[in-house]
């Protein structure tokens, strides 16, 4: 174990029920509650099979990530191995990629407090529950990494418990063949209303570009192994687990909702979980609802300054300029205060900027974050190809405790998984849009960073 009272090591103290926690509150946000009717208009009842697919490509991603965490779990996060196996320029790039896509997520999260405060309080102004909510994460975040820990395990058992009441409802309701107001919940409404593909082939496809960005943040669990109490048991017993969750919480949730309900009845206004609830007599669903996806924004936002404050902490760790070296100082709590408390501000103006801005402008830029994510998995697991080559040449390889299932077919096949969403994203004008600005955004930083290198010499 790490000794803590070293000035730049971070404390082990994420339990293995934090990281479990952290991993399923990771895959499950604001998504999932209210855009579940969105979803499953787009494909009908393919969605599940969307996700299956997706979920099986995740778990491969994660595999691949843990690999590479577990053959040095000191490392700051896994940009680290970015760094080492691609290159400075690409571990440059993938890093103040993936600052930024957080930052915009937190953004968002923070902003949708706002929105949701609203309905208890109409005349609230929406950026103060955002900017008391920011304030409140910034000071769990700063006492101890524990602490974040312990915050992060209530937030997601509250999105969990929801869930599983859901699922529980769902079975008891098609076991009874209840009667709703449109029809009788049962398996069958999975097939009688157009088929499994009542959309066509297209519906299905264009689901993915959603159903992808819905597990956004699968890989934070690749920020938490330099802080974890026996990562070497602990990491891989959360990466293994992620197939069953994806089954339960997203397979199972919207099995349910379609088992009650013709996927062409779901409301794409309202929540789906509001409406199955609110169907069996609970008339204040809608405020049980608003509390859960409350729980679930502050959690996003909460693993949002989680994965900012060590990015920024990492991506200027060991640097000899005066702002580097004070962002990359662990407090006496041994958790990157400053950096934290950076993140904090860029997130902070960027709610209050996003008052003054067209919501059009708005889902721009969060749409060109999370397109982002698409070149961090793929570098995540270029970067694993490269390591396995590396103890290939040093016969090693019998030392993995923990080994991705049929290398490097898998890896190809997350590679042409990833390549496939896309060309999904070319298919929409907006996403192409989206896409597009991605790609400049990776070139300008390649260029910075080669501009920087050259300076240096």
């Amino acid at each position: 174990m790490t000794d803590k009272s070293s000035g730049d090591h971070h404390s082990r103290g994420l339990k293995s029920r934090h990281v479990q926690l952290i991993a399923i509150g990771g895959t499950i946000g604001t998504g999932l509650f209210l855009g579940a009717g969105q979803s499953i208009h787009l494909a009908g009842p393919s969605i599940l099979l969307a996700y299956l697919i997706t979920g099986i490509a995740c778990f491969l991603l994660m595999r691949s990530l843990g690999e590479l965490l577990l053959s040095n779990v000191d490392a700051h996060s896994f940009i680290d191995f970015i760094y080492e196996y691609l290159g400075e320029k690409v571990g440059f790039v993938a890093g103040w990629t993936y600052w930024i896509c957080w930052v915009t997520i937190a953004m968002t999260e923070i902003t949708a407090v706002g929105l949701y405060m609203k309905f208890w309080f109409p005349s609230l102004p929406q950026w103060i529950p955002g900017m008391v909510m920011l304030l409140i994460l910034l000071g769990i975040n700063l006492v101890t990494v524990g602490l974040f820990g312990e915050t992060e395990f209530w937030f997601a058992l509250i999105k969990i418990i929801a869930i599983v009441v859901l699922i529980c409802i769902g079975i008891y309701m098609v076991v009874v063949n209840f009667k709703t107001s449109v029809g009788h919940a049962s398996l069958t409404n999975l097939v009688n209303h157009g088929g499994f593909f009542p959309q066509g082939i297209k519906g299905f496809v264009l689901s993915f570009q959603m159903v992808l960005f819905s597990f956004v943040g699968i890989e934070m669990v690749g920020l938490t192994a330099a802080e974890t109490e026996d990562p070497m048991k602990v990491i891989p017993e959360a990466i293994n687990e992620i197939p069953l969750r994806i089954i339960l919480f997203y397979v199972g949730s919207l099995l349910a909702i379609m088992a009650i309900y013709p996927w062409n009845m779901i409301s794409e206004s309202q929540s789906p979980f509001v409406q199955v609830f609110e169907n069996i007599g609970i008339k204040s669903a809608a405020s049980i609802i608003n509390v859960v996806v409350i729980t679930a924004a502050a959690s996003a936002c909460n693993g949002s300054l989680f994965s900012t404050g060590r990015m920024l902490f990492s991506l200027n760790y060991g640097k000899k300029n005066k702002f580097s070296k004070k962002i990359s100082t662990l407090s006496h709590n041994q958790v990157p205060a400053f950096a934290l408390k950076f993140s904090t501000a860029v997130i902070a103006i960027s709610v209050i900027l996003n008052m003054f801005m067209a919501e059009s402008v708005f889902t721009f830029i969060s749409s060109i974050a999370t397109t982002c994510f698409l070149f961090i998995w793929g570098t995540i697991v270029i970067a694993h190809l490269k390591y396995r080559r590396k103890i290939k040449l040093e016969k090693a390889e019998e030392t993995l405790a923990f080994k991705m299932p049929l290398f490097p077919m898998t890896n190809y096949l997350i590679l042409a998984f990833l390549t496939f969403v896309g060309i999904v994203l070319c298919l929409k004008p907006d996403t192409l849009i989206a896409l597009i600005a991605s790609i400049c955004w990776l070139i300008i930083l390649y260029g910075i960073k080669s501009v920087q290198m050259k300076l240096a010499d």
